[in-house]
């Protein structure tokens, strides 16, 4: 049931919103270290299965295929039922499936056993960041927003920082299949911490009215709610075709590619390219994305910072993704350079950079129409994850055919320019669409309290 407001607790303004982002922090750490799995298995899978290079692709891009085929339906889902709800069950769901993949070796087949649960993992984890873009809008202001889509943007960072050491230990000491083993029973637990710990801003009792009233007179919406909303395909069309968001789509293609990157092909090069052993790999692919996550946190610090100053909304959320799209080109200078000590170098500063400009899901809280968010969201990510698919497919094909990683370095960087020259060319003013007035202008969302006085 709907609290009402003379229902919430006192008049002091609490910070529930806090301890909700914490907890999306936390299911999207599991979330990305659920992706990871496989790559750090990989080494010891190819070696024991039989995979070569571009069997290895394919299995990689499995979850890709459904997670982008996902995405409209899984927006769908989330319109109706909720953000709490399809996040939690979505959890429990893709952890078991996480879980299973320790067995695929008892399978007639380990590569169609294991090609099915990946494929199975991307539909459950689908509605994941459609679920979390929907709860920051429902539980932030707008001038608090950036700082809260980098924070749960910047999970994927921390997993990998934080738990590519532990992943790779566990395969060393214990083999591939117990990291499978280990990840998905957290998850699993984590699912049902979830159910029972977070709820939407009008239904949570621990939060005050003057939380709410300051939530609302800052640009959030926090009594947007679950209820159904009705669907219409003429709502995927306006959002599709609109050439704001074409261009977001381009430069969130191009942005998730370098991430994809990171979670299916760096530890494989740093094995096979740069000679070094499973448990240093453990080590050293942790530091780019810890420069990761530093980088996240001072995307979105930065975009708040702009906000409040009162730069319009276009100038504050765009400067951080063009100019860390930009610095996120120079991982190409791997190609150049031998010495692992630089090439590591090289590879935090392209990551650092790509957490800079990782303020896409921001972008779509801000712009989405209200009563259509789960279904733009989908869009948004239908698009950007279909470099799930790409890359490690594009990139297994290029080391197969060319025996190096040269130049799929080298596509990576380009894609970068070309998601800077999307965001600069193409995006144009940052507005909210308004699909259910489809004669009046859109407007750009600032908070309210802010005027801005700076230029787009």
């Amino acid at each position: 049931m709907v609290l009402k407001p003379d229902s919430q607790t006192g008049g002091k303004r609490t910070n529930v919103r806090w301890f909700i982002l914490a907890m999306i922090f936390i299911v999207t750490v599991f979330n990305y270290v659920d992706r990871a799995t496989l790559s750090i298995a990989a080494p010891s899978m190819r070696h024991e299965l039989g995979f070569d290079a571009l069997t290895m692709g394919i299995a990689f891009s499995a979850f890709g295929w459904a997670y982008t085929a996902m995405q409209i339906p899984g927006g769908l889902v989330l319109d109706r039922f909720g953000a709490r709800m399809v996040l939690g069950v979505s959890l429990i769901l893709w952890s078991a499936l996480t879980f299973l993949q320790g067995f695929v070796h008892l399978f007639a087949s380990a590569f169609i056993a294991l090609f099915a649960l990946r494929f199975l993992m991307g539909i459950a984890e689908s509605p994941a960041f459609p679920c979390n873009s929907r709860l920051t809008v429902m539980w932030f202001p707008s001038a608090e927003r950036g700082l809260a889509t980098s924070v749960f943007q910047l999970a994927q960072y921390f997993a990998l920082a934080v738990f590519t050491p532990i992943m790779t230990f566990t395969v060393s000491a214990w083999g591939w299949h117990y990291v499978f083993f280990t990840t998905g029973a957290v998850g699993i637990v984590l699912g049902f911490l979830w159910l029972r710990s977070v709820r939407e801003p009008q239904r949570d009792h621990r939060v005050s009215r003057a939380e709410l009233d300051y939530i609302a007179s800052g640009g959030g919406l926090p009594t947007m709610g679950d209820s159904p909303q009705p669907f219409r395909w003429s709502q995927v069309g306006a959002i599709a075709a609109n050439r704001m968001m074409i261009g977001i789509y381009i430069g969130q293609f191009c942005l998730t590619s370098i991430t994809w990157f990171f979670l299916t092909w760096f530890p494989t090069y740093l094995i096979e390219a740069k000679g070094m052993s499973i448990l240093k790999v453990g080590l050293v692919a942790a530091v780019p994305a810890v420069a990761g996550c530093v980088g996240g946190l001072i995307g979105g610090l930065w975009s708040d910072w702009m906000l409040k100053r009162g730069f319009s909304l276009t100038a504050a959320r765009k400067t951080p993704i063009i100019c860390g799209l930009v610095l996120s080109s120079t991982i190409v200078v791997a190609n150049y350079v031998h010495s692992t000590a630089v090439v590591i170098l090289v590879m935090s500063v392209a990551f650092f950079a790509k957490g800079v400009g990782n303020l896409g899901w921001c972008i779509v809280g801000d712009v989405s129409p209200k009563h259509a968010m789960g279904i733009s969201g989908g869009i948004f990510n239908l698009c950007g994850n279909l470099a799930s698919i790409v890359t490690p497919l594009a990139i297994g094909w290029m080391i197969k055919s060319t025996g190096s990683f040269e130049i799929a370095l080298t596509y990576i960087g380009g894609l970068s320019l070309l998601g800077a020259a999307a965001y600069l060319l193409i995006v144009g003013k940052l507005q909210r669409l308004d699909l259910d007035d489809p004669g009046s202008a859109p407007r750009e969302e600032t908070s309210p309290h802010l005027k801005p006085r700076h230029g787009n």
